[in-house]
């Protein structure tokens, strides 16, 4: 398996990584060439270019080596066959040659349901040598619309993943505030609650590229990303119930997994749009999203987004914990760092075609892919086919909504020649996404070390003559 030589990720003068960043980057290069492989194993849609799918898949193209969800429904039929599996999520059945001549399947008491055991969509885990501290990537080039379907969001783990019984979960809301209190599940369900969609996305989305593109996928570039429809309390109510002492500044927030995770949340933002959640998709969060409880600060980075939270401690000041002072900060070239560089800046992404795809030939296409900023709305959206030298409106699948993805498109008709593929967002600020050059430019050498978070840069996406669609500098 290839492997990256020695100096690769040190090929931009301006940026220098340390050991433990180029290890990091190494790491997830290989394991994407790893999942690239299964993928074509199973027989992955691309290989056949991204027309849409036959009517009449192969057993094999829907084989996972993952394992499978078996329900009670499902499982006598794996039983003559155990050496087969679906994909996670799923169930194998045999496929009958015309479905209208055969009884369907029953309607299962008691079922949660599975998904297609023809949908293959998997997270990719970053391979720590500990399971515990680790995370996981979306599959953003098969997504369709702009909600993560709560099974793929992306994961960070400090700690893994506690097993937290709700009846004995409490938030505790303390420090500069009129009145302590506690307040149970049972409590919180009881106030006002509100449902909004916002993206989280990672502060080190993209660690990888700043110095040359090193992820092949789009999911390895971009995958620290996941948009889900949430529901909860704004943290405005709880400061009604609580007061605020005059100078209450900063709000310490603190998880209840081993790692005790906490960072300091400015109180200006807390109570503009923050969010106590219990609810994503409909349901409840999910155990790795922080059930039952988390932080949702919407357009913040995603490490201040606590999940399991279980204490809001309100001060005067910042806490300067370990994840702001030693981790989630910027080094500038002065050896100072940035802190506290808090918002996600506009940002967007084709997802398709994208790195490892294969376009079977001239024809026309449809670009897709998604825009987001932290600031606010997204405004519009640009998709340049030559390298940003020439820039075309796209259109917006949705209308925009606050700190949330909204997918766009272009229609494409290529002439088989190469072309250079990007997508530029301008959030309602004004704000328009930068270049990498430009973006390294303002940040000026980033120090000794370099910065391997918030890179908001363009994306480019090189279609070769043959459509084979690769992840450029461009």
């Amino acid at each position: 398996m290839k492997s990256l030589k020695e100096g690769d990720l040190n090929s931009n003068k301006n940026v220098v990584y340390d050991d433990k960043a180029r290890r990091m980057a190494e790491q997830l290069f290989l394991t994407e060439q790893r999942h690239i492989a299964d993928r074509l194993r199973e027989g992955c849609e691309c290989r056949d270019g991204m027309f849409p799918r036959r009517a009449t898949s192969s057993r094999r193209s829907f084989l996972f080596a993952a394992g499978s969800l078996v329900g009670a429904a499902g499982a006598a039929t794996i039983a003559h066959a155990e050496a087969l599996k679906a994909p996670p999520g799923a169930v194998f059945y045999d496929v009958p040659d015309d479905p209208t001549k055969v009884q369907g399947r029953p309607v299962v008491d008691g079922s949660y349901g599975t998904r297609s055991q023809f949908e293959t969509e998997a997270r990719m885990r970053y391979p720590t040598p500990n399971e515990n501290t680790s995370w996981s990537l979306t599959p953003l080039g098969r997504g369709v619309g702009n909600i993560t379907p709560s099974g793929l969001h992306f994961e960070r783990h400090h700690g893994g993943i506690p097993t937290i019984d709700p009846a004995k979960h409490n938030l505790l809301i303390h420090g500069m505030v009129d009145r302590s209190m506690t307040f149970s599940m049972a409590d919180i369900k009881r106030l006002p609650s509100v449902t909004r969609k916002h993206f989280i996305e990672c502060s080190g989305n993209g660690l990888t590229e700043w110095n040359k593109p090193t992820m092949k996928t789009v999911q390895g570039t971009h995958g620290l990303l996941s948009t889900s429809e949430w529901t909860g309390v704004q943290f405005a109510t709880f400061a009604r119930e609580t007061g605020l002492k005059e100078d209450a500044a900063w709000v310490l927030a603190e998880g209840a997994d081993a790692a005790v995770m906490t960072r300091s949340i400015p109180m200006e933002k807390m109570l503009k749009d923050a969010l106590i959640v219990y609810g994503q998709n409909g349901e409840a969060i999910r155990p790795e999203q922080g059930y039952p409880l988390r932080l949702l600060l919407p357009g913040y980075e995603g490490n201040t987004h606590i999940k399991w939270l279980r204490r809001l401690q309100v001060s005067d000041k910042p806490f300067m914990t370990r994840e702001e002072t030693a981790k989630y900060t910027d080094l500038l070239g002065s050896g100072k760092a940035r802190i506290f560089s808090l918002d996600m800046e506009a940002k967007s992404v084709i997802t398709f075609p994208s790195g490892e795809m294969k376009l079977p030939g001239p024809g026309f296409y449809n670009i897709t892919g998604l825009a987001w900023t932290g600031r606010g709305r997204v405004q519009s959206v640009d998709v340049s086919l030559d390298s940003g030298r020439t820039w075309y409106p796209a259109r917006l699948e949705s209308s925009p909504e606050p700190m949330c993805t909204v997918r766009f498109s272009f229609p494409w008709m290529w002439d088989g020649k190469s072309a250079v593929l990007q997508s530029r967002c301008i959030d309602e600020t004004g704000y328009v996404q930068p270049t990498l050059e430009q973006l390294i430019a303002i940040r000026g050498d980033n120090g000794p070390f370099g910065s391997i978070y918030h890179l908001n840069a363009i994306q480019s996406w090189a279609v070769s003559e043959a459509g084979d669609v690769t992840n450029v500098h461009a």
